[in-house]
C-alpha cells in the first residue's frame, strides 16, 4: 500500500516556475516497493501560485463526506452506528472482546500474552488511545514481547486460502485485496479471526472520518487538501472494484456490505495498524502486535515490528514466519508498552494515519513541517536548459522539499530556486560551457537581481499561504492554553498552528535575506577574487592597480 497525496497552496508570482505548498502523507513502503501510486491534487489553474480555498475543498467533497459516526461491519451487514448508540455498553463490550481475544491468541500459539495485557488507556471519548498493551512484569530493551505466527496474519497468503481468492487475482493493489478479505471475514460469524475482528475499533479519529463542521477547523491547511485527496482516491478505487468484482459477484460480495463507507473504514484501519516491514506488497494486519501505541518519549529508531523465521534453515518448508513486537526501551510493570511510529512523521501525517498529534503541551516542533514543491515552468524560455541542468544533478522538473520548523530553507531548495529564477544577464550560466559547474555556482548567490527574485517569489507565496488560514497564531495558542477542547478540534488547531509557524519562520528568513542583499557576495565578485583581481575585502589587488596606473 503506497500513496502520496498532496494539496498545493499557491499564489501568483514569478512566471518562470511553479511554487506549490503540499503535504506528502504516505511514507510506509520502502523506495524499492513496486506498485506505489502517487496522487496529486492540482489546485493551480493558470497562475504560477494560487491559494486552495479550504471551503471550496469542503464543498467539492461534501458528497463524499462521511458523518461523524462509526462504521461497523457486523457479521452479516455493514451498519452505520450513531455516536450515541456506539457509546452504550462500550466498556462491557470492549472488556468482553479483550477476554475472547486473549483466549483465542493463546489457543493459536501467540507467545508473550502473559507478559502484557490489553487495557483501555486514557479517556477514549476525549484523548485516549483505545486499547493498549501494559507490561505485567519488567521488560528490557530489545526483548521480544509478543510473537504472532503468520497463520494469524491477514495478508496475501490468507487471501490465497480464502473463497474470495479467485476474485482477487486481477487486483494489483495490495490493500484492496486485503480490504475484500477483511470485509468478507467480517460478514462471516464463523471467521477464524472473529475475536480479532470484534476487537477492532468501530470509530477512527483520522480526519478522513470528520464531519464537515470539524473539517472547517482545517481551513487553509495542507491536511484538508490531503483528506479530500484520499477520499477521492478511495472512491475511485472502490468504484472500479465495485464494477469489476463486487457487482459482478453479488453471491460472494453483498453490495449492501461492500460499500464505499466500509472500504474507507478498512483504509483507515490499514493505515493505522500496519508498520514496516509488513507494508507495501507485504502488507499485513497482525493481531496483538497492532495494539501497541505510539510513545512520544520513544527516541529510538530501531524497528519494533520484526519479522522472524523459526525452524531449521535446511527444512525451509517447515519454517514459520513470526511477527515479533520488540521492546524499544525498558518498561516497568504497569507501564504501557509503546513504540515510535516514526520520528520523521509530521503532525499532519500522524493525524491522517492514526488520528492523533503530538500536542502543543509537548513542544513538538520536530512534528511541525510542510512540504514545498518547486517546478520549472514549461513556459519558461529557458525551460529546456534548466531541466537539463536539474537532471544532470539528479533532479526533475518538479522537486519536493521538506520544510521543518527551526531549520530554515534547505540549501538544495535555494539552489533550485536560483536555477528557476535565472534570466536576463544571469542566463549566461545556462550555456553549455557551464553545464558541469553551474550547480556549484548556484549553491551561492548569483546576482542581486536573481537573489531578489527568489526572495520576492517566496515572500509572495508565503503571504498568500498564510492568508488562507481562518485564525492567527496567537488565537490558536490561546485556544490551546484555555483547554476544554474536543480531541478532534485540538488536532485541527495543533495542525494549523504548526503549519503557520513554519511559514512564518520562512517569511522571517526571506525578509532578513531581502534586507541583507547588498551585503552578499555574488558570482561576479567571487569570480574576480578567484582570478586574483580583488582581495577578500573586495578591493582590487596591488598588481591590478599597478597595471591600471599610467
Amino acid at each position: 500500500m503506497a500513496l502520496a497525496a498532496s494539496a498545493q497552496l499557491c499564489a501568483a508570482s514569478s512566471p518562470s516556475f511553479f511554487f506549490f505548498f503540499h503535504h506528502t502523507l504516505f511514507s510506509r513502503c520502502s523506495s524499492s516497493s513496486s506498485g506505489c501510486s502517487r496522487l496529486q491534487l492540482k489546485c493551480c489553474a493558470g497562475a504560477a501560485l494560487a491559494i486552495a480555498d479550504g471551503k471550496k475543498v469542503l464543498r467539492k467533497d461534501r458528497r463524499l463526506r462521511l458523518k461523524c459516526c462509526a462504521f461497523a461491519v457486523a457479521s452479516g451487514n455493514v451498519t452505520k452506528v450513531r455516536d450515541e448508540e456506539e457509546e452504550e455498553d462500550k466498556g462491557q463490550r470492549r472488556a468482553a472482546a479483550v477476554v475472547e481475544l486473549w483466549k483465542w491468541g493463546r489457543e493459536q500459539g501467540v507467545v508473550g500474552l502473559d507478559v502484557v495485557k490489553a487495557v483501555v488507556v486514557g479517556k477514549e471519548e476525549e484523548e485516549g488511545e483505545g486499547l493498549g498493551l501494559v507490561a505485567q512484569r519488567a521488560i528490557v530493551q530489545g526483548e521480544d514481547v509478543v510473537s504472532v505466527p503468520e497463520t494469524l496474519w491477514i495478508n496475501a497468503a490468507a487471501i490465497d486460502d480464502s473463497v474470495i481468492a479467485p476474485f482477487c487475482q486481477g487486483l494489483k493493489t495490495p490493500w484492496l485485496r486485503i480490504a475484500l478479505l477483511l470485509l468478507h471475514e467480517k460478514t462471516n460469524p464463523n471467521s477464524r479471526w472473529r475475536p480479532y475482528l470484534d476487537a477492532l475499533p468501530l470509530a477512527l479519529d483520522s480526519p478522513l472520518f470528520w464531519s464537515n463542521e470539524e473539517l472547517e477547523e482545517l481551513q487553509g491547511t495542507q491536511l484538508l487538501g490531503s483528506v479530500a485527496g484520499y477520499v477521492d482516491y478511495v472512491e475511485k478505487e472502490f468504484n472500479k472494484l465495485f464494477q469489476d468484482v463486487i457487482q459482478a459477484n453479488p453471491q460472494i460480495f453483498d453490495p449492501n456490505v461492500f460499500t464505499l463507507e466500509a472500504f474507507l473504514w478498512v483504509f483507515g484501519i490499514l493505515r493505522s495498524r500496519t508498520f514496516v516491514p509488513l507494508t507495501g506488497n507485504d502488507l499485513a494486519l497482525v493481531p496483538f502486535a497492532d495494539l501497541v501505541n505510539h510513545g512520544a518519549r520513544i527516541r529510538e529508531e530501531t524497528a519494533s515490528w520484526v519479522k522472524k523465521s523459526t525452524g531449521l534453515f535446511w527444512k525451509a518448508e517447515k519454517n514459520t514466519n513470526m511477527l515479533v513486537l520488540r521492546a524499544p526501551v525498558n518498561f516497568l510493570p504497569g507501564e504501557q508498552v509503546l513504540m515510535q511510529y516514526g520520528r520523521s512523521k509530521s503532525n499532519g501525517e500522524l493525524a491522517l494515519d492514526y488520528g492523533f498529534v503530538e500536542g502543543h503541551s509537548m513542544g513538538s516542533s520536530i512534528r511541525e513541517s510542510l512540504s514545498l514543491t518547486l517546478e520549472i515552468s514549461e513556459t519558461d524560455r529557458f525551460a529546456d536548459d534548466k531541466l537539463d541542468i536539474a537532471e544532470l544533478n539528479g533532479l526533475d522538473r518538479s522537486v519536493q522539499f521538506d520544510l521543518l520548523r527551526g531549520q530554515g530553507p534547505p540549501d538544495a531548495m535555494l539552489t533550485f530556486l536560483r536555477l528557476t529564477s535565472l534570466t536576463g544577464a544571469d542566463a549566461f550560466l545556462l550555456e553549455a560551457l557551464f553545464r558541469n559547474s553551474v550547480w556549484g555556482h548556484l549553491s551561492l548567490p548569483v546576482s542581486h537581481d536573481n537573489e531578489e527574485a527568489v526572495c520576492l517569489t517566496m515572500l509572495n507565496g508565503l503571504q498568500a499561504a498564510l492568508a488562507g488560514y481562518s485564525t492567527t497564531t496567537e488565537e490558536d495558542i490561546d485556544l490551546l492554553d484555555r483547554g476544554g477542547l474536543s480531541k478532534r478540534k485540538e488536532i485541527a488547531i495543533v495542525i494549523r498552528l504548526g503549519e503557520k509557524r513554519v511559514l512564518q519562520e520562512l517569511q522571517t528568513w526571506f525578509e532578513g535575506r531581502m534586507a541583507g542583499l547588498d551585503s552578499l557576495e555574488y558570482y561576479a565578485e567571487r569570480r574576480l577574487r578567484d582570478l586574483g583581481l580583488v582581495d577578500d575585502t573586495g578591493s582590487m589587488t596591488p598588481w591590478v592597480l599597478c597595471f591600471l596606473l599610467p
